[in-house]
């Protein structure tokens, strides 16, 4: 027993020496993997750097940093600039076409629809036809009727009306025997629209009195004024604002003079193809419908005759005017003038419808047709013409309008008893 344990002994501690230089090496790779886990995250470049190089990485990547940082924001701005620029063009161009826009609106708005209606009245493009075949568009097309304008007029002129057309006048106290005759012949013709704007409280009474239609305008300092205390070229300046609500409704008017005696019905011998159908004050052919009038001066020699048309003026106490937008503008024309200077409104009227466009003055663009002058005829026509004619006098005008002489009532009662009553020699006493 001895001799075994003897041996046994040396066995357990060859056992027990193994088993501490195994525990050790377990302990040494441990620690060794631990010490390297922390280098790691102590070191995550690398251990093994040199010194000489591992301190400048970081100072060198900060002034490449830098002067990357320096070459981009240098970059950033001259292209914030180039882009600034470029805006400012885009800006300035814009800006154009919004003053652009803004001026084609506003003549849009001025013939709102009327490139439209054009179209519907023009209808697909053509091509030219033969020569001699060839005709221009003369009709402009109407405007939107705006009730909103004048509801109390809108409702008047519904009832009067007849195919939206009418004969308007204007009146006030002092032409009030004038007016009489005026309506009385209307009623005995049997026209059945028209109108009297009553300029005071003293014609409306008298033209409700003799059931005539009548409407009264609202107050209105500027007009009321020279309505009722106005004379004759007074008050037929007022016209020209007051026409415009009735054309601005939709309705087309035969404006009146009250010193005009009807003997027909106007409205069977209107065209209606032009924006303003007028009668002339001219008194012949040449002078009504216009001539080739030829001026001479001797000390051109050569070139001594000068050619140059003229036409007498278009009578602004009688004419058709449709609502269109040049009418519209007409009325504008005549009325802005007429509150500005102290002109006549018919020779305003006739320098508005006829003078063209030139250098600091756009012309009207408006469609514009004579009347016959036999069928509304003046009274210089009538008195130094018609009367002396024997085949002429057989003649039975529409109207006959005393626009040339003074006297003017008792003029109109001759013609009426002329006319009418059938007494031949009442023209004679007149000169």
């Amino acid at each position: 027993m001895i001799g075994r344990r003897e041996r046994e002994g040396p066995l357990m501690r060859s056992n027990s020496a193994h088993s501490l230089r195994k525990s050790k090496v377990l302990t040494a790779v441990a620690i060794g993997i631990l010490i390297g886990c922390i280098l790691a995250f102590l070191f995550p470049n690398g251990f093994f750097i040199s010194d000489s190089v591992t301190p400048n990485r970081p100072h060198t990547g900060s002034k490449t940093q830098e002067n990357s940082a320096g070459c981009e924001s240098s970059d950033r701005v001259n292209m914030l600039k180039s882009e600034f620029v470029s805006v400012s063009d885009r800006n300035a161009q814009l800006k154009k076409q919004v003053r652009e826009l803004t001026e084609r609106l506003r003549l849009a708005e001025q013939g709102k629809d009327h490139a439209q209606k054009q179209f519907l009245a023009l209808g697909k493009q053509h091509k030219a036809g033969p020569f001699g075949t060839v005709k221009g568009l003369r009709t402009s097309p109407t405007v939107v009727p705006d009730e909103s304008v004048n509801p109390r007029l809108a409702k008047i002129l519904e009832k009067v009306a007849v195919n939206r057309e009418l004969i308007v006048a204007l009146a006030n106290t002092n032409v009030k025997e004038m007016l009489e005759v005026w309506f009385t012949n209307i009623k005995k013709v049997g026209i059945p629209n028209y109108l009297v704007v009553a300029l005071d409280d003293n014609i409306a009474e008298f033209c409700e009195s003799n059931q005539v239609p009548v409407y009264k305008r609202d107050p209105d300092d500027g007009i009321d004024s020279i309505g009722k205390e106005g004379g004759n070229h007074a008050v037929s300046g007022l016209k020209f604002h007051i026409l415009r609500e009735f054309l601005q409704l939709g309705y087309s008017v035969l404006l009146s003079d009250v010193d005009i005696v009807y003997l027909q019905n106007p409205f069977d011998h209107l065209y209606r193809d032009s924006d303003v159908e007028s009668m002339s004050d001219g008194h012949d052919n040449n002078t009504a419908y216009g001539y080739n009038d030829v001026f001479d001066e001797p000390a051109m020699g050569w070139a001594r005759y000068a050619h140059t048309m003229r036409i007498w003026v278009y009578n602004s106490g009688f004419f058709y005017i449709r609502p269109t937008i040049p009418s519209i503008e007409l009325l504008d024309r005549v009325a802005t003038r007429l509150s500005k200077e102290k002109a006549w409104d018919q020779a305003v009227f006739n320098e508005e419808l006829f003078y063209p466009s030139h250098p600091g003055y756009d012309g009207l663009h408006a469609a514009r047709r004579t009347m016959d002058m036999y069928l509304f005829m003046n009274s210089k026509v009538l008195f130094k013409t018609v009367r002396n004619d024997a085949n002429l006098s057989k003649l039975k005008p529409v109207i006959i309008h005393v626009n040339y002489h003074p006297d003017k009532l008792p003029r109109m009662k001759a013609v009426v008893e002329y006319y009418v009553n059938g007494k031949l020699d009442a023209l004679k006493p007149f000169p």
